[in-house]
C-alpha cells in the first residue's frame, strides 16, 4: 500500500452543514479520518471553503471560519492516535514515522483575508498553511477563472501582489487553483517560492477554465511548484462538461502533465466532497486502484511514489520550513 497526500478536499464543509462536532467518521462524505487511515494516506489538505457571499443559511465568514476551526480541531483532538497537525514539511514526516497521518488546514477564497495582511498572519497563527488565492468570484486578492476573456485577464490586486511577498516570508503556500490566467502569470513572476495548482488539471485535455495551459504548466513545473491533479469529471473530459470520472481519464491528465513538467510535477489534489457525478475513484479506500493503473501504463514505483506524496512533501519543505 503506497500512502498519499491529497492537496485538496472539502470535507470540513460538509461536515460543518451535517452539524458534525467532529469528521472522524463521516458516512455520508468521500472521506473521513477513519477511511484516510485503513488506506494508509500520508497526510490531507483540509480546505475551509467560504461559499458565495449570500448563500442561504450561511453565517457571516468569521463565523463561519471559526466553527470550521473549531471543527478541525476537534477532529484531530478526537484522533489523536492516528492523526495530528502538521504546519511543515518536518512535522508531516515526523507524524509518519510515528505512526500518524497529517492534517493540514487551507483556505479556499481568501476574501476573508479584507485585504490586511495581518489577517493572513493570524490564520497562519491559527494553523493555516495556504491558500488558495480565489474562488469563482473576484476578492481583495485577484479574479477568478471565468469563459469570460476580460475577466481571464485580469490579474492580482495592488494587494494581491503584496501578498504573494508576504506569504513567502511566512511559509505559507500559495494556490492557484482557480486564479484567472493573468494572476497565474502574476504569481509566477513574483513568487519567490514553488507555488501549488492544488486541484488542476491540463487545458489541452479538457478545455475548462479552471485548468492548466501547456505554457503554464510548464512555467509551473520550472519554478519548482506542483499541480494536484482533480478527480471531478468537467475537469478530465474532453468536453469539460460531462460529470463522469474515470480511472483512463486520471491516468490520461497525470500522464500528459508529467510528460510536460516532469515526473516531480505531479500531485493529487482530490477535491473529494467538493465534486459530484459518477466518480471511479471516490474515496481513500480506492486510490491504490489508480496506483496499480499507472504502473500498468508504464511508470515505475518511484515516479508512483513522487506522485502519491514526495512530489507534494518535496514542495511543503521548501515553502513552510
Amino acid at each position: 500500500m503506497i500512502p498519499y497526500l491529497d492537496l485538496h478536499c472539502d470535507t470540513l464543509g460538509l461536515g460543518f452543514m451535517k452539524k458534525k462536532e467532529d469528521i472522524y467518521e463521516l458516512p455520508e462524505a468521500m472521506l473521513d479520518i477513519q477511511r484516510m487511515k485503513a488506506a494508509g494516506m500520508f497526510g490531507q489538505f483540509f480546505a475551509m471553503f467560504f461559499p458565495p457571499v449570500g448563500r442561504e443559511g450561511m453565517p457571516e465568514d468569521e463565523i463561519y471560519y471559526q466553527s470550521l476551526l473549531k471543527l478541525f480541531r476537534n477532529s484531530l483532538e478526537k484522533s489523536t492516535d492516528c492523526i495530528a497537525f502538521a504546519g511543515s514539511g518536518t512535522e508531516a514526516e515526523k507524524n509518519f514515522r510515528e505512526g500518524r497521518l497529517s492534517a493540514f488546514l487551507t483556505i479556499e477564497d481568501g476574501r476573508h483575508a479584507q485585504g490586511r495582511l495581518e489577517n493572513i498572519e493570524r490564520f497562519y497563527e491559527d494553523g493555516v498553511r495556504l491558500i488558495s488565492l480565489t474562488w469563482n468570484q473576484e476578492n481583495c486578492f485577484g479574479a477568478p477563472n471565468s469563459r469570460e476573456r476580460s475577466i481571464m485577464e485580469k490579474g492580482l490586486t495592488s494587494f494581491g501582489k503584496e501578498a504573494v511577498r508576504y506569504m513567502n516570508g511566512l511559509g505559507m503556500i500559495i494556490d492557484v487553483s482557480h486564479l484567472s490566467d493573468r494572476g497565474f502569470y502574476d504569481v509566477l513572476e513574483l513568487t519567490k517560492k514553488p507555488f501549488v495548482a492544488s486541484h488542476s488539471n491540463a487545458r489541452s485535455l479538457s478545455p475548462h477554465p479552471r485548468n492548466l495551459t501547456d505554457e503554464m504548466i510548464r512555467g509551473l513545473a520550472e519554478k519548482g511548484g506542483i499541480a494536484g491533479v482533480n478527480f471531478y469529471g468537467a475537469f478530465l473530459n474532453a468536453d469539460a462538461v460531462s460529470e463522469k470520472s474515470t480511472l483512463e481519464a486520471l491516468t490520461a491528465h497525470i500522464a500528459y502533465m508529467s510528460k510536460l513538467g516532469g515526473e516531480d510535477f505531479v500531485a493529487l489534489g482530490t477535491d473529494f466532497d467538493g465534486i459530484r457525478g459518477e466518480i471511479e475513484i471516490n474515496s481513500p479506500l480506492l486510490m491504490e486502484r489508480l496506483f496499480e493503473e499507472l504502473g500498468r501504463k508504464g511508470f515505475s514505483q518511484s515516479q508512483i511514489e513522487k506522485l502519491a506524496y514526495k512530489n507534494a512533501l518535496r514542495v511543503i519543505h521548501e515553502v513552510t520550513d
